[in-house]
């Protein structure tokens, strides 16, 4: 029960980049639009958050919270090319978001030259520490996001109209909402979390960004949107089962009777965790009904 006990901090850091960022990629669908690119923009969000703090981290107290911010505003900037592309441009959603992904590969590494002559930002001092018991501020940033997602979507009117335009585009219109505009709202606030998911895990859980930080975690996000079924307490549950499975694969090498296994199971064993959830549990089809379909003003 202690070594269990134990895990909860680490757990609850592997969950919470996880969840926020599942939490964008969920609003951005709920309108209509797929975010494939959730991994690249975790990845510029990384990026900017770290570089942010080893520049700044000498200088300005408290630059770990401003290195956030970078994160979640570069996310949201970036975003920006995959909405023009997928609403105003009516552009294959997959190809935009894969775009993204292949950007911030070598966009990120390519900046990284410019400013740290290198492949890699520089090392910082220290990260963003943990709290009482141990736990990450990220973990709490990551639960209010939730809330707030679910307050937002089913309380308020913001919400109604937002679903609306992935359920039925053309019903939203004809009583006056303005699609595009909700959808691009959706997609940068997707962007936003994110680049805001990426800052918290190179802030956690490393000491610089290289190009494998990330490591697959957005796609695990994309995965959990999925899996729970795009409502916030699905999403929810999918990211703390898949956050779990991570933070697992680290421990699990610590367990004396696992020890003989090769490394390799270890470092595998969260994507085919996600693989086989999703495969067992996949039937009835939950998405929004527009989701992925540009919208064409005077469609029925």
């Amino acid at each position: 029960m202690n070594s269990v006990f134990g895990m909860l901090p680490s757990v609850l850091m592997m969950v919470a980049p996880i969840l926020i960022a599942a939490m964008g990629g969920m609003i951005a669908e709920r309108s209509g639009v797929t975010n494939i690119g959730l991994e690249g923009l975790m990845g510029i969000g990384a990026f900017a958050a770290a570089t942010s703090h080893a520049l700044l981290e000498s200088v300005l107290p408290g630059s770990v919270w401003f290195a956030l911010l970078m994160g979640f505003l570069a996310g949201a900037l970036v975003s920006l090319v995959h909405a023009y592309a997928s609403i105003s441009l009516k552009a294959d959603q997959t190809v935009s978001g894969t775009g993204i992904n292949l950007l911030a590969i070598g966009g990120t590494v390519f900046l990284c030259q410019i400013i740290f002559r290198q492949e890699r930002t520089e090392p910082y001092k220290l990260g963003m520490m943990p709290g009482p018991f141990g736990i990450y501020p990220t973990a709490w940033i990551a639960l209010a996001i939730l809330v707030l997602a679910w307050y937002i979507l089913y309380r308020r009117p913001t919400g109604l109209r937002l679903r609306a335009c992935g359920e039925h585009p053309a019903a939203a219109a004809s009583a006056g909402i303005d699609v595009k505009k909700y959808r691009y709202l959706a997609v940068l606030t997707s962007g936003a979390l994110a680049g805001l998911a990426g800052g918290c895990l190179v802030l956690t859980q490393t000491i610089q960004y290289t190009n494998m930080t990330i490591n697959g975690a957005g796609f695990i996000a994309l995965a959990a949107v999925s899996f729970g079924r795009w409502t916030p307490k699905g999403v929810g549950g999918a990211s703390l089962l898949f956050g779990t499975a991570v933070a697992l694969a680290i421990y699990m090498v610590n367990i004396e009777a696992l020890r003989g296994l090769p490394p390799e199971f270890f470092s595998i064993m969260p994507y085919l965790i996600t693989l086989v959830t999703l495969v067992i549990f996949s039937g009835k089809d939950y998405a929004p009904r527009a989701v992925g379909i540009p919208y064409e003003k005077g469609a029925s």
